[in-house]
C-alpha cells in the first residue's frame, strides 16, 4: 500500500472552502493518482504513461477523459440500461478544459503515450468540479514519473454585484457578469475560457490578475505534495542531431524564404510541394537513395522546423507575415444575408479564405434542449452547432459526426452570441444556429460568430447588439514578442498562442486562450486584448454594411408564437380531464400549445389564422363571467321559473322568467327553447358564484362580447 499524503490549500473563495490534495489511498497501480476535495465535492484523477514511445511517433499522444458519475449527485441515470453511456457535451468540454493547459507542459521530444482519467465522485452543487478536475489531473501527473515541466492549477472567477468572486457556485454564476476559468503555473497563465456580459478589457485583465494570485497558492500545494511522495521523473532523451540532413535543408533556405513570401495559400502550398521534391533530390544526391529513404522522417521534421523558424523570424525582425499583411491587418471581409430562401434566417460570411455559412431555425419551447447532468435539470433555448467538413481545407477524409474540436468551437461561438439573445419572455422562441464551415484558413470559430450573428439578424431575432469575433496570435522569442491580428492557419500552427475574442462594440462576450509555450504574461494579454478590440470594431463596421439592425418581422416560414396570460388556476380548464380539451384544440387548429404553471400559454403555428382560432378556443374555456358584459349563449335547461343559459364553456347562468322580455311572460317556452342561442347580459354574480342573466337588459343594448 502506498503512503498516504494530504496537503491543504486555503483560498478566499465564495464559500470559504479549502482545497485539499490527497494521494496514496486510491489506484496504487497507476503511474500517479490524486484526490482533490473542496467542501463535499470530490474529484479523483489517475494517470498512466507508457514506458517507451511508439515506434516512429513524433508527437505527444495525450488522451484526457473526464467522467461525471451520476451517483456523485445522488442520481440514477435515465434510459433503459440505467448506467452512464456516451460522453455528454459537458464531459467533452471539460475533457478539453483539462487537456489544453496540460499539453504545453510536457518536455520537447517526450512522445510516450499518456492517459489521464478524471472521475467526479461526489458533488455538493456548490464547489465546481470542473475546476477541481484540472487541479486533480495536474496533481496526479506531479506525483507520477511522467515528466511535467510545472504544476498546473485552475480557478474560476465570477463578478457578482461588482465584486470579483473566486470559484462561485453554479447558481451564483446566474447573477455574474463574468464566468472565467483560468489555468496556469505559479509564474504564468496557460489557458483561459471565459464568457461575459459585454465587459471591458480592463475588467477581464483585473479578473485574470485575481485568478493568477490564487493559482499560485494551488500550484504551491501541488509541489509540496510532489516533494513529499512524488516518484523520480522519467528522463527525456533529445533526438540526435542529423547534421547532414540539416545541411541539406539549409541549402534550400532561399527557396523556403521565397515560398514563405507567397501571399496566396494555394500557390504557397503548391510551392511547398515542389520544395519537398527538391529536398528529396538533394537528400539522394547527398546520402544516396537508401540513405535518403532512412532519413525521410528526419528530413520532414527538420524542414518543418526550418520553415517555422524562418516564418517567425520574418514576423519578429521584419514585421511581415506570409500573406503580406502587417501585424494588425485584417483579411478582406464580405458578407451576405438571406442566402437561403426557405430557412428562417441565413448569412454567408467571408474573411480571406475562411468562409462560414450561418443558418438560423426558430422553434417552440418544446424544441429546447433538456440538459440533465449533476446539476438540476434545465432547458436550453439557444443552441449553436459548428460543422467542419474535410472539404473546407481541401482534404479527403471520412465524414463522421462532430468530434471534440467541433463541439468545443461550437460552445465558444454559442457563448459569444448567447449574451445578446433576447429574454425568453420577450422572444419565446428556441433558437438554433448552425455554422457550416465551407472553407477554412484560420479562425473559423470566430467566423461562425459573425455568420451566426448576421443570420440571427436576418431571421428577425431582436438581439441586443451585433457580435463579431477575431483570433489573435503570438510569436515570442525570449522577451521579444509580436501579437498578430486575424491569424492564418499556418500562423496558428507555427505560432505560440491562439487567442480568440468575441464581443460587441460595448465589450467582450467570450474569450478563449490556448498556448504552446510555458505561459504568457498579463502584459502580452493586455496587448492582445487591445489589438483584438481594434480588429473587432473593424469587423463590426464591415458587417454593418450588410445589415445594421435585425429585420422587423420573422420569415414567412417561421412559426408564430402567441402568448396568452391567464389565471394559473384556469390551466386545468385548458388541459381538460385527461388532456381532452388541449387535444381538441390542437386537433381542430393544428397548433402546438405549451401551458406553463405561471399561467403563460404559448400557442405555436406558422398559420396566423390557426393561432387566432386556438386563442379564441382557449379564451372560451378560461374566461370568467363579468357583470355588465353581454354574451351569446345557448339554452341548456328550462324550468317553470326561467331558463339556464351556457354563456362560456362550463359556465351557466339563469335568466329568470321576469328577465326574458320587456312584457309579462306566462311561459318560458313562449320565448326560448332548449338549444336556442340567445343574447344575455350578466346582471349579478352572487356570493356563491351563481350567475344571474337578463335577456331583457341585453335587448335594451350594450357593448356586445362574444
Amino acid at each position: 500500500m502506498q503512503k498516504f499524503e494530504i496537503v491543504a490549500c486555503d483560498l478566499e473563495s465564495q464559500n470559504s472552502q479549502s482545497v485539499t490534495f490527497e494521494t496514496g489511498m486510491l489506484a496504487e497501480q497507476a503511474s500517479g493518482a490524486a484526490v482533490v476535495r473542496s467542501g463535499d465535492s470530490v474529484v479523483f484523477a489517475a494517470v498512466v504513461g507508457s514506458k517507451e514511445p511508439r515506434e516512429g511517433n513524433d508527437f505527444l499522444p495525450l488522451t484526457v477523459d473526464y467522467f461525471e458519475k451520476t451517483y456523485a449527485a445522488g442520481k440514477i441515470p435515465g434510459g433503459f440500461f440505467k448506467r452512464e453511456g456516451r460522453p455528454t457535451t459537458k464531459e467533452i468540454l471539460t475533457s478539453r478544459l483539462i487537456d489544453r493547459p496540460l499539453r504545453p507542459m510536457f518536455p520537447d521530444y517526450y512522445y510516450n503515450d499518456i492517459q489521464v482519467a478524471v472521475y467526479v465522485l461526489s458533488y455538493d452543487k456548490i464547489n465546481p468540479v470542473d475546476i477541481l478536475a484540472i487541479n486533480a489531473a495536474s496533481a496526479a501527473l506531479m506525483v507520477s514519473e511522467i515528466p511535467l515541466v510545472d504544476a498546473i492549477s485552475a480557478v474560476r472567477v465570477g463578478k457578482i454585484d461588482g465584486k470579483l468572486v473566486l470559484n462561485p457556485s453554479h447558481d451564483s454564476l446566474l447573477n455574474s457578469t463574468i464566468d472565467m476559468t483560468v489555468a496556469g503555473t505559479a509564474s504564468a497563465i496557460t489557458m483561459v475560457e471565459s464568457g461575459s456580459c459585454e465587459v471591458s478589457e480592463d475588467e477581464l485583465l483585473e479578473a485574470l490578475a485575481f485568478a493568477h494570485e490564487n493559482i499560485k497558492k494551488l500550484a504551491a500545494a501541488q509541489k509540496e505534495l510532489a516533494e513529499r511522495i512524488g516518484k523520480p521523473k522519467a528522463t527525456v532523451t533529445p533526438i540526435a542531431p542529423e547534421e547532414e540532413v540539416e545541411k541539406t535543408v539549409n541549402s534550400l533556405i532561399n527557396d523556403i524564404k521565397d515560398t514563405l513570401s507567397t501571399p496566396e495559400k494555394t500557390e504557397r502550398v503548391a510551392k511547398f510541394k515542389l520544395l519537398d521534391g527538391k529536398l528529396q533530390e538533394a537528400l539522394v544526391a547527398a546520402l544516396g537513395e537508401e540513405g535518403a529513404a532512412t532519413k525521410k522522417a528526419a528530413a520532414k521534421r527538420i524542414m518543418e522546423s526550418t520553415i517555422q523558424t524562418e516564418m517567425r523570424r520574418m514576423i519578429l525582425e521584419e514585421g511581415r507575415r506570409i500573406d503580406g499583411r502587417s501585424l494588425t491587418d485584417i483579411r478582406p471581409i464580405s458578407s451576405a444575408v438571406g442566402f437561403l430562401p426557405r430557412t428562417h434566417g441565413s448569412a454567408l460570411f467571408n474573411r480571406g479564405q475562411t468562409q462560414s455559412l450561418g443558418i438560423v431555425t426558430l422553434g417552440a419551447s418544446t424544441d429546447s434542449q433538456v440538459i440533465d447532468g449533476l446539476d438540476d435539470e434545465y432547458k436550453k433555448k439557444f443552441i449553436l452547432h459548428y460543422n467542419f467538413p474535410s472539404f473546407s481545407t481541401g482534404e479527403c477524409k471520412p465524414m463522421r459526426g462532430p468530434g471534440r474540436r467541433e463541439i468545443g468551437h461550437g460552445a465558444l461561438a454559442e457563448r459569444a452570441l448567447k449574451q445578446v439573445c433576447p429574454e425568453p419572455n420577450d422572444f419565446p422562441y428556441t433558437i438554433r444556429v448552425v455554422s457550416e464551415i465551407m472553407s477554412s484558413n484560420g479562425s473559423s470559430s470566430m467566423a461562425s460568430v459573425c455568420s451566426g450573428c448576421l443570420a440571427m439578424m436576418d431571421a428577425g431575432v431582436p438581439i441586443k447588439a451585433p457580435v463579431a469575433g477575431i483570433a489573435m496570435g503570438l510569436i515570442k522569442e525570449n522577451d521579444n514578442f509580436k501579437v498578430l491580428s486575424d491569424i492564418l492557419g499556418d500562423e496558428d500552427h507555427f505560432g505560440d498562442m491562439d487567442f480568440k475574442v468575441a464581443g460587441t462594440a460595448n465589450g467582450v462576450n467570450a474569450l478563449q486562450m490556448d498556448i504552446k509555450i510555458i505561459g504568457v504574461t498579463l502584459e502580452i494579454m493586455k496587448t492582445a486584448l487591445a489589438q483584438a478590440k481594434e480588429g473587432r470594431l473593424h469587423i463590426l463596421s464591415k458587417m454593418a454594411e450588410t445589415i445594421q439592425t435585425p429585420r422587423e418581422g420573422l420569415s414567412v416560414y417561421a412559426p408564430r408564437i402567441v402568448t396568452i396570460e391567464i389565471d394559473p388556476d384556469k390551466i386545468r380548464n385548458v388541459i381538460g380531464p385527461g388532456g381532452k380539451m388541449i387535444r381538441k384544440i390542437t386537433e381542430e387548429t393544428g397548433v402546438e400549445i405549451e401551458a406553463n404553471d405561471d399561467g403563460r400559454i404559448l400557442v405555436v403555428s406558422p398559420d396566423a389564422e390557426a393561432n387566432e382560432k386556438a386563442v379564441r378556443m382557449i379564451r372560451e374555456v378560461t374566461d370568467e363571467a363579468e357583470i355588465g358584459r353581454i354574451y351569446i349563449g345557448k339554452v341548456k335547461r328550462i324550468m317553470n321559473f326561467g331558463a339556464f343559459v351556457e354563456i362560456l364553456p362550463g359556465i351557466e347562468g339563469m335568466v329568470h322568467i321576469s328577465q326574458l322580455e320587456n312584457r309579462r311572460v306566462n311561459k318560458v317556452e313562449d320565448v326560448v327553447n332548449i338549444g336556442d342561442e340567445v343574447k344575455v347580459k350578466v346582471i349579478e354574480i352572487d356570493s356563491q358564484g351563481r350567475v344571474n342573466l337578463s335577456r331583457k337588459a341585453a335587448l335594451e343594448g350594450s357593448v356586445e362580447e362574444e
